[in-house]
């Protein structure tokens, strides 16, 4: 493959320094835009470019794609008016501010993979949930993914192919997800949330990082792609077998009442139903390292 130079906002997170680490092994040339370029270069290494602003990027720079993935995050602190500010401006005003950038830029790129999540179908149940699902539900979420994924699409009036990545609650052994869990299970205070009926949608971030490669790579994909594992689980059940596999009991229960009073409406991303379904990567051929969560947790664990 020829290789490619790429722009990555969120390039210091937890999804952006896995997928530089396999881009720049692949051959790929990668630019990253950090508020500290400086932590940001000793973190990922001499081999990547680090700029502060879009503006000190020379104008005559010719990316073949850019990454959007950068946002404060979500987790970062109960949603007062002024944190959902904070979590809207640095999705959707920064992806406005590429799109201004990539308007002065002689040569365009070939694609935008943009970020998104599956917080877009909003709390739907059982009901499946694969990319073709109009949701009407009316949440801080949704509305903020779907303003993030309008920002992105003004892109294809500049050529650019774009790609909308709803992604999952995404594991592996050093964040994410399980860097939040891990300490309580290990000590045996993990259980279910809730009822615990509600699925959860994950992906191993390995399969994340194929998922970007390939719409990096594949000139015929466009349009939004659940970046999910294609057997989801309830949330009962992902608590049984995190117990399984740490080999420590899960009698703890959080009452849906007690989240609520806890967390106000950010509990909606723990409690929220979202049976989420790679329909559209299965029918472009990928094939998943990790389809079950069986699986994927023992890899993982093993890593630990």
């Amino acid at each position: 493959m020829t290789p490619k130079n790429i722009l990555i906002t969120g390039g210091s997170g937890f999804l952006g320094q896995a997928l530089i680490r396999f881009w720049l092994n692949s051959g790929h040339s990668i630019t990253v835009l950090s508020r500290n370029p400086d932590k940001t270069q000793k973190l990922l290494g001499q081999a990547v470019k680090c700029f502060s602003r879009l503006s000190d990027i020379p104008p005559d720079t010719h990316f073949d794609g850019i990454v959007n993935l950068a946002g404060c995050p979500i987790f970062g602190g109960l949603w007062t008016d002024k944190r959902k500010q904070q979590i809207r401006a640095s999705r959707v005003d920064l992806t406005h501010a590429l799109l201004a950038f990539v308007r002065e830029l002689a040569s365009k790129p070939e694609v935008l993979i943009s970020g998104s999540a599956i917080g877009i179908y909003g709390d739907q149940g059982d009901t499946l949930l694969s990319e073709d699902f109009s949701s009407t539900s009316n949440d801080f979420a949704r509305q903020l993914c779907l303003d993030w994924e309008q920002a992105a699409l003004q892109f294809t009036e500049l050529g650019v192919r774009v790609c909308l990545i709803r992604t999952g609650l995404v594991l592996d052994h050093d964040g994410g997800l399980l860097g939040q869990m891990l300490p309580g299970f290990k000590l045996g205070l993990g259980g279910r949330l809730g009822n615990g009926k509600q699925w959860m949608a994950w992906i191993h971030r390995q399969d994340w990082v194929a998922i970007a490669d390939r719409l990096l790579v594949d000139k015929h994909l466009s349009g939004a792609f659940n970046a999910t594992a294609p057997k989801p689980v309830t949330n009962a059940e992902f608590t049984r077998l995190l117990g399984i596999h740490l080999h420590r009991p899960t009698f703890m229960h959080m009452p849906a009442l007690l989240l609520k009073s806890l967390l106000g409406e950010m509990s909606s991303l723990m409690l929220g139903s979202q049976r989420v379904i790679p329909k559209r990567m299965l029918e472009s051929g990928l094939a998943f390292q990790f389809e079950d969560l069986d699986s994927a947790l023992d890899q993982i664990l093993v890593a630990k």
